[in-house]
């Protein structure tokens, strides 16, 4: 084959692919609209393509990068004097740092036992991953069934001389509200404990707008440390991401520095050894591009169309939006128990062209619709919305996805733990999703989902990525 071929292969992969471009894609990809940006993010990442960030010693470019683009941020979140921070290949990575850190000062206080960490049944699943990977207790946070923030009361009666660290959102993914930081932050720094901002999906665009209910940035007193991500409104290409730290002791907590073998020294800032400098360039070059102005444009051209979509979605028959969103998400859920179902709204979303994300319901919190809305969406809210008024009607014509009773039955009775591949292959088949391959109605997996004890569905959708990654032998 030659390059051409091999590049038309390549392309032809992408025919099942959901589009990264045109805003119709309302979660996982963020899509500035601008092609300018995007044709300079492409030559800046090839730029350094080859080049490792392991080394910044050998590739001083890289601290260069990096050194400017936490020092905006640090700028942006008003750090305070001495504050640094770390890129990082993703908003994951600066979640599992953020708690790893925490650890380790907890550990160097003379935190003895089990570290707990207390976190709002809202934050990120990322902070599950780092407590799972790093040994901490999650104690879960309950949010208000209303308002859907973090109630600072249970954060105070869950404080103990075990907790290292308590996180709060700014946005929540699931919602898009702000929880109270200030004062969560003050209750953890009154008990001697880290209170990380999980600022991945705000913190470059709350700074831009007005109407921003309450601090939550670096400015906070107590807040120890935030994460925000370049790749998402920042608009850079996946992945990097910014862990801010308000004291620079508290970033050596997360470093590894190792002379005990016999290659070379090794001091590594993130989880990696080799770190890709080509995401870091192209994040550079978006910034420098765009600079303040052209951030805080995209900005509040964004908000302004999150709000008309909220409005426009809380006027449709049977829907209504859980929340005050605070930024460029939204989440809908249905209105009443004659209201629209929202399972199966997305799936005749999906229908006319539009990728929304179902939630499933989690304890007193409703299963929901999450629209993240982004540059390239902003100009489309008014398709966007004519589409949401046909599909609700196509929904509200539809009976609820209900899952089925003898096989929710049978999955009480399931140890997932002894499952093997092959047993969980074949609950799989059972329950439709055999051989990796999703329905074009998803609408019943996500009820079955939901009524499954969560271990199980743990487990269950653990087969289904294991199905979909069983490689080809030529």
């Amino acid at each position: 084959m030659n390059s051409h071929e091999v590049l038309a292969e390549l392309t032809a992969l992408q025919a099942g692919d959901v589009p990264t471009h045109g805003g119709a894609t309302m979660a996982y990809v963020y899509d500035s609209g601008l092609a300018e940006l995007d044709d300079l993010a492409a030559q800046a990442q090839a730029a350094f393509q080859w080049t490792n960030a392991l080394d910044p010693t050998a590739f001083p470019s890289v601290a260069r990068i990096e050194d400017d683009l936490v020092g905006a941020a640090l700028e942006l979140l008003n750090g305070p004097p001495g504050a640094v921070g770390t890129l990082t290949s993703g908003g994951t990575e600066s979640c599992l740092l953020a708690v790893l850190a925490a650890r380790e000062r907890w550990r160097a206080g003379g935190g003895t036992g089990t570290p707990r960490l207390l976190l709002p049944v809202t934050a990120h699943a990322a902070f599950r991953k780092a407590a799972h990977l790093f040994g901490l207790e999650v104690v879960d946070v309950p949010v208000d069934p209303v308002t859907c923030r973090a109630v600072p009361d249970a954060v105070r009666e869950a404080l103990d001389d075990r907790t290292a660290l308590v996180v709060v959102s700014a946005p929540s993914y699931p919602h898009g509200v702000l929880d109270p930081v200030g004062e969560i932050a003050g209750l953890a720094t009154a008990a001697g404990v880290a209170c990380h901002v999980d600022a991945c999906i705000g913190g470059w665009i709350l700074p831009f707008l007005d109407d921003v209910p309450e601090p939550f940035d670096l400015s906070v007193p107590g807040v120890s440390s935030l994460s925000v991500d370049l790749h998402k409104y920042g608009y850079a290409p996946k992945g990097v991401s910014v862990l801010l730290t308000a004291e620079p002791e508290l970033r050596q907590h997360h470093w590894f520095a190792t002379a005990g073998w016999p290659g070379y020294p090794v001091v590594n800032p993130t989880l990696a050894g080799t770190r890709p400098a080509g995401p870091m360039a192209a994040a550079w070059a978006v910034h420098r591009l765009l600079g303040t102005e052209g951030y805080r444009r995209l900005a509040r051209d964004t908000r302004a169309a999150t709000t008309a979509l909220a409005e426009g979605i809380a006027a449709l028959p049977g829907l209504r939006v859980v929340g005050a969103p605070v930024a460029t998400l939204v989440a809908a859920a249905q209105d009443g128990p004659d209201g629209v179902d929202v399972l199966n709204l997305a799936d005749e979303m999906t229908a006319r062209g539009w990728l929304l994300q179902p939630q499933p319901p989690f304890d007193d919190l409703p299963a929901t619709l999450h629209l993240t809305v982004t540059g390239a969406t902003a100009g489309r809210v008014e398709a966007l919305l004519a589409d949401l008024a046909d599909a609700a009607r196509a929904a509200a014509a539809l009976p609820a996805p209900v899952a089925d009773a003898d096989l929710v039955a049978a999955a009480a009775t399931i140890d997932p733990a002894a499952l093997t591949v092959a047993e969980v292959d074949a609950l799989l088949e059972i329950a439709g999703v055999g051989g990796g391959k999703l329905p074009e109605r998803m609408a019943p997996v996500h009820a079955l989902v939901a009524a499954l004890p969560r271990p199980v569905v743990e487990r269950l959708l653990s087969g289904v990525l294991d199905l979909v990654y069983r490689p080809s032998r030529p």
